[in-house]
């Protein structure tokens, strides 16, 4: 990691502090920024605002930075007195996956390991003489917790809990690409706080027993519940209708129970929920009703109830689902969205309006049951090739024409088991590509959405367009965009009926947009001072800002930008290794009086063609040198140095 150099940093002090330069040593910049006398002051006059300082872009004048997690920008807090204070940020990693790591019982344990469906180690047999058990490169979705009488032991300081989750690896030793070929995993961290700087220090490592949710599939992104649950994903549920010419998920039914055919495809595609126990273990439960759709990350609004949804897909849609009780999923109501006139990418645009299809309503223990007893043909006939028979509907599924015809009586197990294609018959407009993460400002009641980019179903001549998406760009902008919508109360559905939610998306616009580029001199093909393929997206309450996470293709190095959303400014935070995605996106303002951004990283030097040819050959070997010959990633998180971040 390369922090901005000195010279640097003390011109950004004297401007920002109004302080005389002084002499800096190792610890200069806290003595500057931590006396007493304002630190007192601060402690005695409440929080007033926040202000990221953008770092630059890496470049190969720095390879090293390219090819690590590196941190060089700011945050000043200022307090309703006035008194600002300065903190440096930094990465701080809690491990690398392959590392051994502590089990809490006295022994050592695989991070990232990989096991299957009997909690056994599935193993890496593409090169004789090496074998050795999978861990995964791709740790995604990480939520950062305390509970109120935490029993782990082995803690000195404050006990706090991570649950992070590991979506798959990218290769295996042979350089075969294993991308859904294994089940994910998701594990408990225990850490240690430190209570006199905020530092967070690896205790225990727990993997979550996943056999009684029959293994997870392609868990992505992930939020943290209003009830102190992690809400994990499974994204690009198998195709059920067709699962058995799909040899991915062949392999993956292989590595999970031994053979091909064990694993049912209406078992993935649905939402995991962990629990974490007070000694630092975590439950697993699968919630079936929530539609069985590419889930990316949720987010759950203050009513406890309403459950916004990403889609990460072509020819996706918008989904609602509004539980019967607070802070249990395991029943309710599901929705798609229906976009009215004046859908725009252009952020002056006033966007669309918005209204609501209901699909069904459903409890998990119910759609479970049909997913374990019925036959995608039971539910319905899907064809690729048009029967000529007007009994059948055409609809677009990933991109690809379908001739589907639902069988009577199967309008639940549809709504719930083939949610993307019962969408379309119902009239969603399912025409997005690749929504993925959301996140809501509840003050404002207002929630973000991520358009990771814009082509194929959202362009009137690409694969999948359809006209009653009611989406007609007529050119891509692969960078992709941040979409932001009103939430209102008194919405109905189609037949008149109203939601029973207050956190309704009634519009849909453009908040900010990419920009696609020719190459430039280092290979970005979308502007690098601008956002580009968003992913997670996390919004901070007492921070007025939006956190946006990067995974693009389109720039050498992906990034983790903050975007206040009263001054307008957005500043970049954060570069991950070239080649690597920013995962595991959360912000935490107050964890026992500290704030952390989490941040995973994901294949780093992944390299993809033209993108990274001009970097490769430099950064290929420094890559290598850092993530165990490419095999490994980070799980960490973002503070500030030598001290963590105070905001209250």
């Amino acid at each position: 990691m390369k922090n901005t150099p000195v010279i640097e940093r003390r011109s950004f002090i004297k401007t920002m502090m109004g302080a005389p330069m002084l002499p800096l040593g190792g610890t200069g910049i806290a003595a500057l920024m931590s006396s007493e006398s304002v630190l007192a002051a601060q402690a005695n006059s409440p929080f007033k605002s926040a202000e990221f300082t953008a770092m630059a872009a890496p470049s190969l004048m720095n390879p090293e930075a390219m090819a690590t997690t590196s941190v060089g920008s700011f945050l000043e807090i200022t307090s309703q007195n006035n008194l600002k204070k300065t903190y440096q940020l930094a990465y701080e990693p809690f491990f690398m996956t392959g590392d051994m790591v502590p089990d809490g019982k006295g022994g050592k344990v695989l991070a990232g390991g990989y096991v299957d469906i009997h909690n056994r180690p599935i193993m890496d047999s593409s090169v004789a003489g090496k074998e050795r058990q999978f861990f995964s490169d791709c740790p995604d979705g990480m939520s950062l917790l305390k509970l109120a009488k935490p029993s782990a032991k082995g803690v000195s300081g404050n006990t706090v809990f991570a649950v992070v989750q590991f979506e798959y690896t990218n290769s295996n030793q042979n350089g075969d690409k294993m991308y859904a070929q294994l089940p994910s995993q998701i594990a408990v961290l225990t850490l240690n706080q430190n209570p006199r700087n905020g530092k967070l220090s690896l205790v225990k490592y727990s993997p979550v027993n996943t056999s009684n949710a029959q293994g997870l599939w392609i868990t992505c992104g992930s939020s943290l519940s209003p009830w102190n649950t992690h809400l994990s994903s499974e994204e690009y549920e198998p195709d059920a209708p067709f699962a058995h010419e799909n040899a991915r998920f062949k392999s993956f039914s292989k590595n999970l129970y031994g053979n091909e055919t064990s694993a049912n495809p209406y078992n993935y595609g649905h939402l995991p929920e962990v629990t974490v126990n007070a000694d630092g273990t975590g439950t697993l439960v699968k919630h079936y009703c929530l539609g069985r759709i590419s889930h990316e990350l949720v987010e759950v609004m203050p009513d406890r109830r309403t459950v916004l949804m990403g889609d990460d897909y072509t020819n996706s849609g918008l989904f609602l689902f509004i539980a019967d009780k607070e802070a249990d999923l395991s029943s309710g109501t599901l929705y798609v969205a229906k976009l009215g006139d004046g859908f725009s990418i252009d952020p002056k645009d006033a966007g669309a309006k918005l209204s609501w299809i209901k699909l069904g309503h459903a409890t998990s223990d119910e759609i479970k049951k049909l997913a374990n007893s019925l036959k995608p043909s039971d539910i319905m006939t899907v064809l690729k090739k048009d029967p000529n028979d007007p009994s059948f509907t055409k609809i677009f599924y990933d991109g690809t024409a379908n001739w589907v015809k639902l069988n009577p009586g199967m309008e639940k197990a549809a709504a719930f088991l083939e949610t993307h294609r019962y969408a379309y018959l119902m009239g969603g407009s399912m025409g997005f590509s690749k929504m993925e993460g959301t996140t809501a400002n509840t003050k404002d009641k207002v929630a973000y959405f991520a358009l990771q980019n814009i082509q194929d179903s959202m362009i009137k001549t690409g694969k999948g367009w359809n006209a009653q998406s009611n989406i007609e760009l007529s050119k891509p902008l692969i960078a992709g965009a941040v979409m932001t919508s009103k939430l209102e109360g008194m919405q109905k559905d189609q037949f008149g009926d109203t939601l029973n939610s207050e956190w309704i998306p009634t519009s849909l616009s453009a908040l900010l947009v990419g920009e696609d580029i020719e190459p430039d001199n280092l290979g970005n093909l979308a502007n690098p001072n601008m956002i580009s393929n968003p992913d997670n997206l996390k919004f901070s309450e007492k921070l007025r800002t939006l956190f946006i996470g990067e995974d693009s293709s389109t720039h050498v190095n992906n990034f983790i930008w903050a975007y206040n959303i009263d001054t307008k400014k957005l500043s970049r935070i954060a570069s991950m290794p070239s080649g690597a995605e920013a995962t595991g996106l959360g912000i935490i303002d107050d964890l026992n009086g500290w704030m952390y951004i989490t941040a995973n990283i994901q294949h780093p030097g992944d390299w993809l063609g033209k993108l990274h040819n001009t970097v490769k050959p430099t950064l290929d070997p420094l890559i290598k040198k850092n993530y165990k010959d490419r095999f490994s990633a980070a799980v960490g998180y973002i503070t500030a140095v030598p001290v963590g971040i105070k905001i209250s």
